[in-house]
């Protein structure tokens, strides 16, 4: 019923990709579970160490069978100043007193070099480990390190939010591209346009991809059931993304007041921030989003704003505080249910068929 050119390449059974959300979100029991079930899972390890990524791909290989991909976040150039830094610095005070943190504990800010040095150490981990699948957002990578990759029979997949940038991803010779809708929940994955001039809805930017690249189309954004699943696919998807659907399963790696809170929202409640990262993402609105949506032109580019929000965000976890949590979400927060990754499967293929 599902076969075509992209669960053929891929070897799963369903055209159902778990999206690689970093953060510790796609633990291995969660990327397992997917696999198992007939889809693909995916290890969000945008932030991730080259050990960190090792220990995982050798704990799913015990738990999986199947094939599984990784996700990569492509370095780019950034700058900032030290009045920048301050500035933010000073703004995170208040918040900083309310989850009573240190006001003078010290935080890493990466720097270029450093970025495009762990890039290339986590491609070589990759290689060595012989994932099968490997997907990139925030850009595109090198000839160098795309030539790599399907050299050693790594299929490799692009995100893109614009028919401009899936072209570019399949001119750049990855296999396939997926394609992200305004509707998504996190970051997304523009590069060549600012965020704003980047927001095309999913169920238009579909067909008019489709008709332009001749790579497998994979639908991503806002999609939580069988209904996506199938409108995507009539539209000329060959396959789905989907976050926020797996993120409130059992064997995600959130937090437990995190599921809760995507699961008691509602689709007005999520809104476009770069307050917690210094780059544009969907999220449930909080107390942290609402107090410094005035300042966020003078906030600094990711990852500085990133580096910079990790401790608030760490003390908001493990205090149960949503107050001051990033809570990435898509759009169909109301379709979110608290569930194990094979329920979610079944309901799924359910509505799929009753649809067919």
């Amino acid at each position: 019923m599902f076969k075509n050119k992209m669960t053929k390449l891929l070897k799963i059974e369903y055209p159902i990709i778990q999206a690689p959300m970093a953060g510790g979100i796609t633990t291995s029991k969660l990327v397992g579970e997917v696999s198992n079930a007939g889809g693909l899972g995916m290890i969000g390890a945008g932030y991730m160490t080259p050990t960190q990524i090792r220990e995982q791909i050798k704990e799913i290989k015990q738990l999986t069978k199947s094939p599984f991909g990784i996700n990569l976040f492509v370095p780019n150039e950034f700058a900032y100043t030290d009045s920048e830094v301050k500035s933010a610095t000073q703004l995170l005070q208040p918040f900083q007193q309310q989850l009573q943190l240190r006001q003078d504990q010290h935080i890493d800010i990466p720097t270029c070099d450093k970025l495009f040095d762990t890039f290339d150490e986590q491609i070589n981990v990759i290689i060595e480990e012989r994932v099968p699948i490997c997907s990139f957002t925030f850009g595109i990578p090198s000839q160098k390190v795309i030539a790599e990759l399907k050299q050693n029979n790594i299929l490799v997949i692009g995100t893109a939010t614009t028919v401009e940038e899936a072209i570019e991803v399949e001119n750049s010779g990855m296999d396939m591209v997926v394609v992200q809708g305004s509707e998504a929940g996190g970051h997304r994955g523009n590069f060549i346009r600012e965020s704003d001039e980047s927001l095309i809805g999913l169920m238009s930017l579909i067909p008019q991809v489709v008709d332009q690249v001749s790579i497998p189309v994979i639908a991503a954004g806002g999609i939580m059931d069988g209904r996506g699943l199938m409108a995507s696919l009539c539209l000329g998807a060959m396959g789905v993304q989907m976050g926020t659907a797996f993120l409130t399963c059992i064997e995600s790696g959130a937090h437990q007041v995190y599921k809760e809170a995507i699961i008691h929202a509602r689709e007005d409640q999520t809104v476009l921030t770069r307050a917690f990262s210094g780059k544009w993402a969907r999220g449930i609105k909080n107390k942290f989003i609402e107090e410094m949506e005035q300042h966020e032109d003078l906030l600094p580019d990711f990852p500085v704003q990133n580096a910079l929000t990790q401790p608030l965000r760490k003390a908001s976890t493990s205090q149960h505080n949503t107050d001051y949590l990033s809570l990435w979400s898509g759009q169909s927060p109301r379709l979110a249910k608290h569930q194990s990754v094979k329920m979610l499967f079944h309901t799924i293929l359910t509505e799929a068929k009753i649809i067919l």
